[in-house]
C-alpha cells in the first residue's frame, strides 16, 4: 500500500458551491468555464468568478482544475486558443482535457499549467498512460470501466510521479466513458460537446412494427421501465480498496449539483478518508456515520460500479427516474448583522421551523428560526421566495459557510 496521501477532489457549479466544497474537505475543486466544459447547462464560471476562486482556494492552500474537455469541432478551435490565453492569467492548477488537438494547444499557449487526461479520453490501459505521459500529462483520470485490479496494474506499470484520478461517488453515465450520442439523436443536444439532456434517465417501451401505438414495457411495472438509469457510485465502504490499488486523486461527480450535496459528500468522504489513514479500526468504527450522512444528500440508490467487475441487472433502477431526497436545502450562512445572519434562500421555510445547521466539522445542529428580515428590515412569516436575501434569527449559534437544511 502507498504511502501517498490521497487528493478529495469535489465539483463546483459556482462560486457559491466552489467555497462550501473548500471549507467543507476539500484538497481540490473542479469547474467549468462559459464554454468548452462537458456541463454547458451548468451555471458555470465566468471569468470573474473563476478568478476570485482560485483566489479563494489558493488563499486555504487548496487546488483548482479547470475542465476544457469537449470533443472539438473545427469551428471551436480559434475559440479554445483565445480561452487558453485566458486561463493561462488566471493561473488554476491545471487543465482538464479529453481532446488532443486541445491537448497540445494547452500544451504550447499555457505549458506552466499541468494537464490532467478527461475521462472522456477512454483511458483503460497502462499503454494509454504512457502515451500522455509521454506527452507531458501529469494525470490521466481512469475510465469508469476499470476493475480495481486493473487501476492497480495500471499503477504498477506507470511513473511513480504519474497521478492516477478515479470517481468515487457520484452520477453514472449509461454510456462507454460517457460517450453517448442518445442526447444528440433525439434532441439535437450533443453530450460530447457539454449539452447532453440526460435522456438515459426518460421512461421507454417497446413498440413492435406492425402494433403502432402498442407500447410494451420492456420490464414489467405499472409505471413503464427506465432501462438505461443507473444507481450512483457509492465507494464509501470501499476507501482502503481505493487507496490500495494507488488512485491518487478521489474524484465526486456532480458539476450540476447544489451547495448542499457538496457539503454532505465532501464533509462525508473527508473524515473517511482521515479516518482511514489515522486508524483503520477508527474508519470501520465510523462506517455507519458515513453511511447515514452519505444518504443525507440526492441520490439515485447506489452501486460500486465497475469496480469488483462488471456491473449486473442490480446496478440499473427500473421502475423510476427519481432521486431519494431526505434533506431540503435552505441556504448558506454569510455574514452575521446585530445577531442576524445573511443567506439568500433556495427552498421555503417560516419562522418557528425547526432545521438543521450542517457544519464542516461533521456536527450536525437542530435550531429553531426565531425572526426571518428582508432586505428592508421588514418582518417576514415566511421566506417563499427563490434566491431572496434574507436575514434570518437562529436560537443556535452559526458560522460563516455553514448550511441550512430540513429534513424531510
Amino acid at each position: 500500500m502507498r504511502n501517498r496521501r490521497p487528493e478529495l477532489l469535489i465539483p463546483a457549479s459556482s462560486l457559491e458551491v466552489l467555497k462550501t466544497a473548500v471549507i467543507f474537505g476539500a484538497d481540490a475543486v473542479y469547474i467549468g468555464g462559459e464554454a468548452f466544459g462537458l456541463r454547458a447547462k451548468a451555471k458555470n464560471f465566468s471569468m470573474d468568478d473563476m478568478k476570485a476562486g482560485i483566489t479563494f482556494a489558493h488563499d486555504y492552500g487548496k487546488k483548482v482544475y479547470v475542465t476544457v474537455n469537449i470533443l472539438a469541432h473545427n469551428e471551436d478551435l480559434e475559440g479554445v486558443a483565445e480561452y487558453l490565453k485566458e486561463l493561462k492569467e488566471l493561473k488554476p492548477d491545471a487543465l482538464i482535457i479529453a481532446d488532443p488537438a486541445i491537448f497540445q494547444m494547452a500544451k504550447d499557449i499555457c505549458p506552466e499549467i499541468e494537464r490532467h487526461i478527461s475521462t472522456q479520453a477512454n483511458n483503460t490501459n497502462y499503454g494509454t498512460y504512457l502515451f500522455w505521459w509521454k506527452l507531458g500529462a501529469k494525470r490521466v483520470v481512469s475510465a469508469r470501466e476499470l476493475s480495481l485490479k486493473e487501476i492497480k496494474e495500471i499503477r504498477e506499470r506507470i511513473p511513480e510521479e504519474m497521478e492516477i484520478e478515479s470517481f468515487i461517488h457520484g452520477a453514472m453515465c449509461i454510456s462507454y466513458s460517457g460517450r453517448c450520442l442518445l442526447s444528440n439523436y433525439f434532441t439535437g443536444r450533443d453530450a460530447n460537446q457539454g449539452a447532453c439532456t440526460h435522456p438515459c434517465r426518460w421512461k421507454y417501451s417497446v413498440v413492435e412494427e406492425t402494433r403502432p401505438g402498442e407500447y410494451m414495457p420492456v420490464y414489467e411495472n405499472e409505471r413503464g421501465t427506465y432501462i438505461f438509469n443507473s444507481k450512483d457510485l457509492c465507494m464509501i465502504e470501499h476507501v482502503p480498496e481505493m487507496i490500495d490499488a494507488g488512485i491518487d486523486s478521489f474524484k465526486i461527480e456532480g458539476r450540476m449539483k447544489t451547495a448542499l450535496y457538496v457539503a454532505t459528500v465532501a464533509r462525508t468522504y473527508r473524515k473517511a478518508i482521515d479516518d482511514y489513514l489515522e486508524d483503520p479500526k477508527k474508519y470501520e468504527t465510523n462506517m455507519d456515520w458515513y453511511l447515514d450522512q452519505i444518504s443525507n444528500c440526492t441520490y439515485r440508490q447506489f452501486t460500486t460500479g465497475f469496480y469488483f467487475g462488471k456491473p449486473n441487472e442490480e446496478a440499473q433502477i427500473y421502475d423510476s427516474n427519481t432521486y431519494v431526497k431526505e434533506y431540503t436545502y435552505l441556504g448558506i450562512i454569510g455574514e452575521e448583522k446585530d445577531g442576524m445572519y445573511r443567506i439568500e434562500q433556495r427552498n421555503k421555510f417560516s419562522v418557528g421551523e425547526s432545521i438543521e445547521i450542517m457544519k464542516p466539522d461533521g456536527r450536525n445542529i437542530e435550531t429553531v428560526v426565531k425572526r426571518i428580515l428582508n432586505e428592508e428590515d421588514e418582518e417576514m412569516e415566511s421566506a417563499p421566495h427563490p434566491k431572496q436575501v434574507l436575514y434570518v434569527e437562529l436560537d443556535s449559534h452559526a458560522d460563516k459557510y455553514d448550511i441550512l437544511r430540513r429534513a424531510e
